[in-house]
């Protein structure tokens, strides 16, 4: 079923994952899709729409309920099940990654940090060693990972592909500055310059 979702449907599963843990935490219990509309600056079709993918979710002339709402896109979108990660480059972006508790609260466990400076190798982010990449191989081999956040240089990037290639990864989250295609593996290639380029234009277009 995913593979016929449209990928701007994909992108805008987590902002309602979002929204939805908000009005938890306010303890709303229902809303309707004119209401989460005005929320979220999307239109409620749209809402009704995106939802009607995955079965839809909510009751005429009652809305959707918030928790049931929440926990079914958290399943849809995996956080109900354990992703055991891997960073590979521990540099100012790797250790902000590591350190971001919330991943964990996810699911995203961290559980492997790499990088080629003997300075850093030997040290550890909250409280995970930092382990050389020459060691990349047998960590793979000897544990469970899923998904490796890449926060290194181009070069780097492209020749660490092939060790991860064919050691149980699925899923490289790539922050170098180069477009990955990586046959049989799920990759989303993260540019932060094309992020501040588009903030950019935006800013030029409101003058």
């Amino acid at each position: 079923m995913a593979k016929d979702i449209s990928k701007a449907v994909i992108r805008r599963l987590p902002r309602y994952f979002r929204y939805l843990g908000e009005l938890m935490e306010e303890g709303v219990e229902r809303i309707s899709s004119k209401d989460l509309s005005e929320r979220m600056h999307v239109t409620a079709s749209q809402i009704r729409q995106d939802l009607n993918n995955f079965g839809g979710f909510g009751q005429q002339g009652y809305g959707y309920n918030v928790e049931f709402l929440y926990e079914e896109i958290g399943k849809i979108l995996g956080l109900t099940r354990r992703h055991p990660m891997i960073v590979i480059g521990t540099g100012h972006l790797g250790q902000a990654i590591a350190n971001y508790v919330k991943f964990e609260k996810l699911g995203f466990l961290i559980i492997g940090l790499f990088d080629v400076d003997p300075e850093v190798v030997g040290s550890k982010v909250r409280g995970i060693p930092v382990l050389p990449v020459t060691d990349l191989q047998t960590f793979l081999e000897t544990h469970e990972v899923e998904i490796a956040a890449l926060t290194m240089p181009k070069d780097a990037a492209e020749s660490v592909v092939s060790t991860l290639t064919g050691n149980g990864i699925r899923a490289i989250w790539n922050f170098a500055h180069v477009d990955l295609d990586v046959d049989d593996m799920v990759v989303e290639n993260v540019h932060l310059s094309d992020s501040l380029m588009e903030l950019s234009y935006r800013i030029l277009q409101s003058e």
